[in-house]
C-alpha cells in the first residue's frame, strides 16, 4: 500500500513547521541575549581586573628594580631587602619574570645548575619559561626572592660597618653558601636554602656572624 501526499498539503505542513520554528527562536533570542550580554560584562571585567594587577605589578617590580627594557633583567637586592612586607608579598602573588633567574646567576658568579639545585627548581620547566619569557611559580617566586634579600641583608651589614668599598656582597654570598658551618652541624647554608624557614634561619645565622665574618 502506498501513500501521497498532494503538493498542497506538503507546502501548508512546511509552512506551519517553519512558522513553529521561528516562534521557537523568537522566544529564546532574548535570554540568549541577555546570555551572551552577562558573559560579554563577566569577561570585560575579568579584563579589567587583570589589567589593574598588572600595572601594580609594574610598579612593585619598577619599586624593587625588576623593570627592565632589555632581556638582561637583575636584581637589587638591596631595595629588595629593604621593601616592606606588603610590597615582597605582592611580588610573590604576581610572580617574578624567570628573566630574573639568569640575572641572579650572573650577580652570584655560580652556574644555573647550581642554583636550580640551591633553590629545588626543576630545570626543564625553569629552563623553558625564561625561554618564552614567562614567569616563575609562587612558591618559585617567594625562593628566589628570599635568596636576593638575603644578599640585600649582606649589602646593609656591611654598609653599616663603613667597609663596603670594593665588596661584592652577590658574590660572597654565592661562597658562603657553599661553606660548612659548625653552627649547622658541619652542614652548609645552602642546604637550607629551599624553604623559607631555612632561609629564615640561614638569614639569622648571618646577622649572628656580622662582627668581622665577612671581611
Amino acid at each position: 500500500m502506498s501513500y501521497s501526499i498532494s503538493s498542497s498539503k506538503l507546502l501548508e505542513a512546511m509552512d506551519t513547521k517553519a512558522r513553529t520554528s521561528t516562534k521557537r527562536h523568537t522566544v529564546r533570542r532574548p535570554a540568549l541575549r541577555a546570555k551572551v550580554g552577562a558573559q560579554a560584562g563577566t569577561a570585560k571585567s575579568r579584563a579589567n581586573e587583570l589589567k589593574a594587577a598588572a600595572q601594580e605589578s609594574a610598579i612593585d617590580r619598577r619599586r624593587l628594580g625588576l623593570q627592565s627594557k632589555t632581556i638582561r633583567i637583575e636584581f637589587k637586592p638591596s631595595e629588595i631587602f629593604h621593601a616592606t612586607a606588603f610590597d615582597r608579598v605582592s611580588m610573590i602573588r604576581t610572580r617574578l619574570p624567570a628573566a630574573v633567574v639568569p640575572g641572579l646567576v650572573r650577580q652570584m658568579d655560580i652556574s644555573k645548575e647550581r642554583l636550580y639545585a640551591v633553590l629545588r627548581f626543576p630545570r626543564a620547566t625553569v629552563d623553558r619559561k625564561i625561554r618564552v619569557k614567562g614567569t616563575l611559580s609562587t612558591d618559585q617566586s617567594e625562593r628566589l626572592l628570599g635568596l636576593a634579600r638575603l644578599i640585600g641583608q649582606l649589602e646593609e651589614m656591611v654598609a653599616q660597618s663603613g667597609a663596603a668599598e670594593g665588596f661584592d656582597a652577590s658574590r660572597w654570598v654565592g661562597e658562603w653558601l657553599e661553606r660548612p658551618l659548625p653552627a649547622l652541624g658541619g652542614a652548609k647554608p645552602a642546604e637550607y636554602m629551599d624553604t623559607m624557614e631555612g632561609q629564615e634561619l640561614i638569614s639569622r645565622l648571618l646577622a649572628q656572624a656580622q662582627s668581622g665574618a665577612y671581611a
